[in-house]
């Protein structure tokens, strides 16, 4: 079972359960008429159900938080467009200013990426596409 939804059902039991001793104190302390006579249903039952209301609500935010983690669809490549190869010349995406190897993970299978033809443009650091 993923975290985020044992996180959630928990958070959800602990605010219910603190929602329930809160209505338990409300009932007591509701029927005694002096204060001294209301103090036990407030020590017992609300104020510990208003903590649980309070921890039932950050177990809820930290399930909401938690990345669900499913299975991962393997990325296919297109059949049909050859890979690319270094032996290409430089490409660049528009509006960019490095110039890089057709390969680099950069700018690999992005369809605007096009020849840097003769823009003076830096290398890109990670390529390298300088001195071939």
């Amino acid at each position: 079972m993923p975290t985020s939804r044992v996180l959630l059902w928990s958070g959800l039991a602990t605010a219910a359960g603190g929602a329930v001793l809160c209505v338990l104190g409300w009932y007591g302390i509701s029927g005694e008429r002096f204060a001294e006579r209301q103090l036990p249903y407030l020590a017992s039952c609300t104020a510990p159900g208003a903590a649980l209301i309070v921890a039932g609500a950050v177990l809820i935010g930290a399930a909401g938080r938690t990345p669900v983690r499913g299975p991962v669809p393997p990325a296919e490549a297109p059949e049909d467009t050859p890979p690319p190869s270094s032996d290409e010349p430089p490409v660049r995406v528009p509006g960019g200013t490095l110039a890089h190897r057709p390969d680099c993970p950069l700018v690999a299978g992005r369809e605007d990426a096009g020849p840097a033809g003769d823009a003076e443009l830096d290398p890109c650091p990670v390529c390298e596409p300088w001195p071939r």
